[in-house]
């Protein structure tokens, strides 16, 4: 089963992305890291990758050099397999997104929900229990790049409204230091901050920062 990021429930295995459909598409050569403490399921994994059209950069057994590895070899996608997600390969996921956000496709046997819980809250971005398809591969990572690029959108909105708000909150409070220190009206304080604005080719922003970091100065 395959959880995505997003519903956290399994997609069917009715999928319509079929073995035969997945061949007649060109696949992307996407670059793939792959973590896997199992030697041996690691190199059928690499196999499988290859196979499919896939670019596999390096396969790593210890999830301890997943940082220091994607900032050097910038991978497209993370694919990890594990028994079952613990606690320090979590840890190691969160913190290399924290600094590299990339698709992090996980492979487990582990289908309890706190697991898939936590390993959607560390940044993965599909969840595939019951063992490696081959003929799935193509659209499990399609749909890790979909959910991945998705939250990223989602992040990105946050963060700009956000920044917005917390730019008006000090116009706002410029406005204020103005109106108290200088007696102006609330429509005079705002015409001095765009003044100020056009005067010095900053945003009102930055001109009510400055001026309230220089409030004893008024």
């Amino acid at each position: 089963m395959l959880y995505s990021c997003v519903e956290g429930k399994p997609l069917s295995h009715d999928h319509p992305m079929t073995a035969k459909n997945a061949a007649a598409e060109p696949i992307p050569a996407l670059e793939v890291l792959v973590v896997d403490r199992n030697a041996q399921r690691g190199r059928e994994l690499r196999a499988a990758l290859s196979l499919a059209g896939y670019t596999v950069q390096a396969v790593l057994r210890d999830m301890r050099a997943l940082h220091a590895r994607v900032l050097e070899l910038k991978p497209q996608v993370i694919i990890i397999a594990a028994d079952s997600p613990d606690r320090d390969t979590l840890e190691h996921i969160a913190a290399t997104l924290e600094d590299a956000p990339r698709p992090v496709v996980m492979f487990t046997q582990d289908d309890a929900d706190e697991s898939i819980r936590a390993a959607i809250e560390a940044g993965v971005s599909a969840y595939v229990v019951d063992g490696l398809d081959p003929t799935r591969l193509s659209a499990i990572l399609k749909v890790a790049q979909a959910r991945f690029e998705a939250h990223q959108g989602l992040k990105r909105r946050l963060a700009e409204a956000e920044r917005r708000l917390a730019e008006r909150q000090l116009v706002e409070r410029a406005k204020g230091l103005l109106m108290e220190k200088k007696g102006l009206s609330e429509e005079a304080a705002y015409r001095e901050l765009r003044r100020l604005s056009m005067d010095t080719g900053r945003r009102l922003a930055e001109v009510a920062q400055t001026l309230i970091a220089a409030r004893d100065l008024l």
